[in-house]
């Protein structure tokens, strides 16, 4: 791997999920790295553990005296604020700063690369096929959006100059365009991030210009939706239906889908995924074909899909018993929420769903309230947090009302994030779901305590 021309690399919001597999490559490849986050998190608590200086004051006292900005490279998330002392400190300075995207494409310019876009889907897409790779013995290099279970991180280090690199692809602030994949897959083009994008078209345009980026002779796999949005006449399509790459003779066991792969030229019956959800099964399409790409045996694929165990908050299973069951997920958008609690009633059909949500950022719920309410209303009842901020700030007249009052459900309330608790403790449910990109997340121990010793 040729190295980049720094010695030390500067992370300034280090805890962020993709910003931190960043600074465990160059922790891993010996830079010296450290790094700025506005508050510890466990994911922070990983990083110094494994030597990464880390420090939670905006303070350029705080700064490596050993950085200078001929042999510092400093790395930066869009969500730090424009004011930030130290940020201002290396602009002012003449160092090299750049996105987390730019340094993502500069490095994958060194791998036969397979990148994995989409508004949702991408995350548990690009972890399968990492997994599947990697678990066919293929020397990999994986930047994935969230803790994979089966590797238990967010980055997966290759062994040499010959690794595969696989990325998911962020469309946040056009960071995907800095990448030129040899295998570029799209997921989803749904309308989001709106705050940058200003409508849905400039978000479809912007996935044009990330497919135009594919290397000369590279491969283009894009679902059958995001293809009906973006009206290409190349690539290959896949879907649960039409004639393209597709999923036949789908059936439901207890907490697995079981399915026929089907494209032009294979079929492999009886793919057993234990990530549930019909959505997760057009992702594992995407995978498979790209393992089929890569020449990976019909049969290893298959195993390799049994044995894959999914991404922290995708569908996570979090308690099980034989009245109860507890799963948390990352949903925050309309479709992510309307995916999956359609899966979480075909798995569990006739018990009651009581969904917990937390909205993620006011321009999201301003623009997609009506979405909401409508997935939401397919639970049996929901109870809804107030919206989580992230980095931005309040608009006026949004809030998780606007959500509430657009449900048709009778069974809904609003609801305080500390007074969840409580409610549970004094709740009968059946099937129960946490859903959210915010901190909602932090509630999942205490409810599984709760759980377990009920």
């Amino acid at each position: 791997m040729k190295k980049l021309n720094y010695d030390i690399v500067y992370f300034i919001g280090v805890g962020g999920i993709g910003m931190s597999a960043l600074a465990r490559w160059f922790n891993a490849t010996d830079y010296r790295v450290f790094g700025y986050d506005k508050t510890s998190s466990e994911l922070t608590v990983i990083l110094e553990k494994e030597g990464i200086m880390i420090h939670y004051h905006d303070d350029v006292k705080n700064i490596l005296s050993a950085a200078t900005k001929e042999n510092t490279l400093v790395i930066y998330t869009p969500a730090i604020p424009a004011d930030h002392k130290e940020l201002a400190y290396f602009k002012t300075g003449g160092f090299t700063i750049k996105k987390r995207a730019e340094v993502l494409g500069d490095i994958s310019r060194n791998y036969f690369t397979v990148a994995v876009a989409g508004t949702h889907g991408k995350t548990t897409t690009s972890s399968m096929i990492a997994h599947l790779l990697h678990f066919a013995g293929v020397d990999i290099t994986g930047f994935i959006g969230g803790i994979a279970t089966n590797f238990n991180s967010n980055l997966v280090i290759g062994k040499t100059d010959k690794a595969i690199a696989v990325i998911e692809a962020d469309e946040f602030d056009r960071s995907f365009l800095h990448l030129s994949p040899n295998i570029a897959v799209v997921t989803s083009t749904d309308a989001d991030h709106l705050d940058i994008y200003g409508n849905g078209e400039e978000l479809k345009n912007s996935f044009k210009a990330f497919i135009n980026k594919l290397e000369e002779d590279g491969e283009l796999l894009i679902s059958q939706k995001a293809n009906d949005s973006l009206a290409l006449n190349f690539g290959s399509e896949y879907g649960l239906n039409g004639s393209g790459i597709r999923a036949k003779n789908i059936k439901i066991g207890e907490s697995v889908f079981v399915f026929d792969y089907v494209d032009e030229n294979t079929k492999i019956e009886g793919v057993e995924l234990s990530l549930p959800g019909f959505h997760n099964v057009e992702n594992a399409l995407a995978a498979i074909r790209t393992a089929l790409l890569l020449h990976i045996p019909e049969q290893k694929i298959k195993e390799g899909v049994a044995a894959y165990r999914g991404v922290k908050r995708r569908f996570e299973f979090i308690f099980k018993s034989s009245s109860k069951v507890y799963i948390d997920d990352y949903a925050h958008h309309p479709e992510e929420l309307s995916a999956f609690i359609r899966s979480a009633k075909a798995l569990y059909p006739g018990k009651k769903l009581t969904v917990i949500f937390q909205p993620h950022l006011f321009s999201r719920t301003k623009d997609f309230s009506s979405g909401f309410a409508k997935a939401l209303d397919q639970a049996d009842q929901v109870w809804l947090l107030d919206i989580y901020p992230a980095r931005e700030l309040p608009m006026e007249g949004v809030n998780s009302d606007l959500i509430l009052s657009q449900m048709q459900l009778g069974n809904k309330k609003l609801m305080r994030k500390d007074a969840v608790i409580q409610e549970i403790k004094s709740s009968d449910f059946e099937v129960l779901a946490t859903l959210g990109a915010g901190d909602i997340d932090r509630l999942v121990p205490e409810i599984k305590n709760i759980l377990a010793h009920a």
